[in-house]
């Protein structure tokens, strides 16, 4: 039987998983499946491929989730964006991953191709929401649905309540989980947790993180989340940004922190954003003693 998202976090205690992206090299696709063996030993609840904009990396991002299905003991969730897509295409391609055997999938509206800052604009016969796609893939097979939730709000949402809003949306247009994107303060997380409780949802919200190993992911963060790194911690860095040893230090040693603060605070998983390297993931998971926690 196909394992789903949701019977992993049916099972006590927190689920552990990894994010991997379509590598763009033959160098990079070395990197990815290094990782992924290196990884898949500590038996992580699941991990997911993510999805170019507009769809640059679809035909990718099928191909690398079969072979972690067929390939590896790991259980893949594919992402899928709707932007650039017609709702007939995103109907293709929905089928396209259940026929090889992916029911596991996350539900993103996705940024514009090529400026990830830049204007969103509808395919004339797409759809405008993240939950309107969650809504095609449950109206087309037995799939386990999740979506993104933002801490700090999503860049284009009007206010918290209105990110709010739209994340509950999606849990009642059938998404079964969220996954956040990258944060750096744990009550970042918790007000998002309290925000949804108070809008009457129970869904679970599994904590993203990612460890800050060089400056210039301090940056990266920025752009990927369109929200300011926190400054306490950014003036942390500065003051060892001299010596690299003590910024990748400092960056494993914040995360762990924050991963167990968020642990007891019962969040119900953590998702860790690889960058297709697993050294970093690996020496958080032995800091906290993962293996014997989950």
């Amino acid at each position: 039987m196909t394992r789903l998202v949701r019977d992993c976090l049916a099972q006590d205690g927190p689920t552990f998983s990894f994010e991997f992206f379509p590598p763009r090299s033959t160098d990079d696709d070395r990197a990815l499946w290094q990782a992924i063996r290196e990884l898949e030993g500590l038996r992580p609840s699941f991990v997911s491929v993510t999805y170019g904009a507009g769809g640059s990396t679809r035909a990718r991002t099928i191909e690398i989730t079969e072979q972690i299905a067929v390939d590896t003991t790991l259980l893949p969730v594919a992402h899928l964006t709707a932007v650039g897509h017609s709702k007939a295409e995103l109907r293709g391609i929905v089928g396209n991953l259940a026929a090889a055997g992916v029911p596991n999938m996350l539900a993103l509206r996705g940024d514009p191709p090529g400026d990830p800052e830049g204007e969103w604009t509808k395919h004339p016969e797409g759809v405008e929401y993240a939950e309107e796609l969650v809504a095609i893939m449950r109206t087309h097979g037995d799939f386990c649905v999740g979506v993104a939730a933002f801490p700090n709000g999503h860049p284009r949402s009007a206010s918290l309540d209105d990110d709010t809003r739209h994340l509950v949306a999606k849990f009642h247009a059938g998404a079964e989980y969220a996954i956040t994107n990258m944060f750096f303060v744990a009550d970042d997380y918790l007000r998002l947790r309290d925000r949804v409780t108070a809008a009457g949802c129970d869904a679970p919200i599994i904590a993203g993180l990612m460890p800050i190993t060089n400056v210039g992911m301090i940056r990266r963060s920025e752009q990927l989340t369109g929200a300011p790194f926190p400054a306490k911690l950014a003036a942390r860095f500065a003051a060892v940004a001299h010596d690299p040893k003590s910024v990748r230090a400092m960056g494993i040693y914040e995360t762990s922190k924050l991963a167990e603060r968020l642990l007891e605070e019962g969040v119900p998983g953590v998702h860790f954003y690889t960058l297709n390297r697993s050294k970093a993931t690996r020496e958080v998971w032995a800091n906290l003693a993962l293996g014997a926690r989950l």
